[in-house]
């Protein structure tokens, strides 16, 4: 690990100044950065410690029924929380799947959106990967038991944020300040694949800083849900996880939205409009979630080790359309 000076800022103006220069990094739960340092993968010359920003912090309402969410906020807070709870349970799921308890009391909502990939070769010092600006994705013909199943090319890792498909199956937006002052940027479309870029993962700019992130109230009729699958019950990044919001009709049943996000399946959180199409069209039933399944994979292209994938995937998908729409998976 290379030496390195930590600075705190008196103030996010100064927070962005300071970030805003070379060898210059944030440091907020410090769960991923300190892998990051140990492996060598960054060695910034100073660290920026945003913990004593009041901007950064706090889960509460919005003026319109909202949900605003600091980056500050641990894991534990969002998943005990008894608003999110309440109104946004797949985003209280996902908080609670997240880690281990003492993870999740140290990690903040901002590191598990920006962790870094988990790709073994990404994290592997030794190797010059397309990842980290070389020429090679290793996995195309390496060992990929872990990789993407959708949406990879030329890098084929996978996101690995728990909170990422909750939060974008419940139409969150993020808010970014930087040297070119204040944005906010839908969920979305924040996450970027590596056909655009495949050294990134998302937009952020030079010198910005995740703020918040705003989920809009939802529907009355909206319900949501996560599920996740594991290699091991303790400690461990999701196989494949699913996010579904549900805005269904009480008496009709009939799906008048949906959203339906994958995890761990491409580099990026995986929206399936296939699957929403295929909800849209009528009353939900154990059959047309089997339907939106299928549609989902479609497209999905798995490796030599990782088909797997494409099995749990489906069935998991499922399930968490049956339970968002409170029906009973038989």
């Amino acid at each position: 690990m290379k030496r390195f000076e930590v600075v705190t800022p008196a103030d996010l103006s100064s927070a962005v100044r300071l970030l805003a220069q070379p060898g210059h990094a944030a440091l907020a739960g410090g769960v991923d950065l300190a892998d990051l340092l140990k492996q060598r993968l960054v060695a910034p010359d100073t660290l920026v410690d945003l913990k004593g920003l009041k901007e950064l912090r706090g889960i509460g309402p919005t003026p319109d029924g909202g949900l605003r969410v600091g980056t500050l906020a641990r894991l534990s807070e969002v998943a005990e929380n008894p608003l999110v709870r309440e109104r946004f349970a797949a985003l209280a799921a996902a908080a609670g799947e997240a880690a281990t308890p003492q993870i999740r009391n140290l990690g903040t909502v901002g590191g598990n959106l920006l962790q870094r990939p988990r790709c073994w070769y990404f994290r592997n010092p030794d190797v010059a990967c397309l990842k980290k600006g070389g020429r090679t994705c290793y996995a195309l013909g390496g060992l990929n038991r872990y990789h993407a199943v959708l949406g990879g090319g030329p890098s084929f890792i996978v996101h690995p944020s728990n909170l990422a498909p909750a939060l974008i199956a419940l139409g969150a937006s993020a808010r970014l300040v930087g040297p070119g002052g204040e944005r906010a940027v839908v969920l979305d479309q924040f996450f970027t694949l590596p056909s655009v870029d495949p050294t990134r993962e998302n937009v952020m700019r030079p010198g910005e800083i995740l703020l918040e992130v705003i989920v809009p109230r939802p529907a009355p009729a909206a319900r949501s849900a996560y599920l996740e699958v594991r290699e091991k019950q303790s400690f461990d990044w999701p196989l494949v996880s699913v996010a579904a919001m549900l805005e269904i009709d009480p008496r009709s049943k009939a799906v008048h939205d949906s959203r339906v996000v994958l995890g761990a399946v491409a580099p990026i959180p995986w929206r399936s409009r296939e699957a929403e199409q295929a909800l849209g069209a009528g009353a939900l039933t154990r059959a047309r979630a089997m339907e939106a399944a299928e549609a989902a994979l479609k497209q999905a292209r798995p490796l030599p080790h990782n088909a797997y994938k494409v099995a749990i995937a489906r069935a998991l998908i499922r399930r968490t359309i049956l339970r968002a729409g409170q029906m009973e998976d038989v």
